[in-house]
């Protein structure tokens, strides 16, 4: 009688460890999933505010910059690329397209003194450049969020309860650039 007791504690103390483990790990894994929610809703607001930004910045060089339209119209069109709803992975290339287009027109900015001397757009250009470097920010803290949000549910035992309760790996925000107009370097 003592071996069958004996028996049924360790089988019950099993079931025990077992069901501690899966409440932990469940536990962690859905306070990650609520960590990479914040991280995404938290670039999606600079996301915002740069997309809300870059219509006045446009709207106060136009005159100036008349004649290099092509700079202006690649600023308005990776703004209306802009999806709230996109996926993090769409996001981060249409994100590519409008930093790429901003430091463009920064750049054509530079060219002008006259532009630079006013104080609507310095402060406007000041403002965008703060927002690039929030996204950049935020864009590290999502995807180190998303490693180990992915890197749990790929590891025991996350990925018993991943495949029993659907989590699927998250996207990352990757802003990608298509590699163009590379600067030759010569240092002789």
């Amino acid at each position: 009688m003592a071996a069958t007791q004996v028996a049924g504690f360790t089988l019950l103390l099993a079931l025990v460890v077992a069901l501690v483990v899966a409440v932990t790990t469940y536990n962690a894994v859905v306070a990650m999933q609520r960590r990479v929610d914040k991280a995404w809703a938290n670039i999606d607001v600079v996301l915002r505010q740069r997309h809300d930004e870059l219509p006045a910045l446009v709207d106060a060089v136009r005159g100036a910059l008349s004649f290099e339209r092509t700079v202006l119209t690649d600023v308005a069109r990776a703004r209306a690329g802009y999806v709230p709803e996109a996926s993090p992975a769409e996001q981060g290339r249409t994100s590519a397209a409008t930093s790429a287009a901003v430091r463009s027109l920064f750049g054509v900015m530079e060219r002008y003194p006259q532009l630079r001397a006013e104080e609507n757009v310095a402060a406007l250009q000041a403002e965008i450049e703060r927002l690039e470097e929030l996204i950049a920010t935020r864009r590290e803290l999502y995807n180190d969020t998303v490693y180990l949000y992915d890197a749990a549910i790929a590891q025991l035992p996350g990925v018993l309860l991943a495949r029993f309760l659907g989590w699927a790996p998250r996207e990352y925000f990757e802003a990608r650039e298509p590699v163009t107009n590379r600067v030759p370097v010569s240092l002789a």
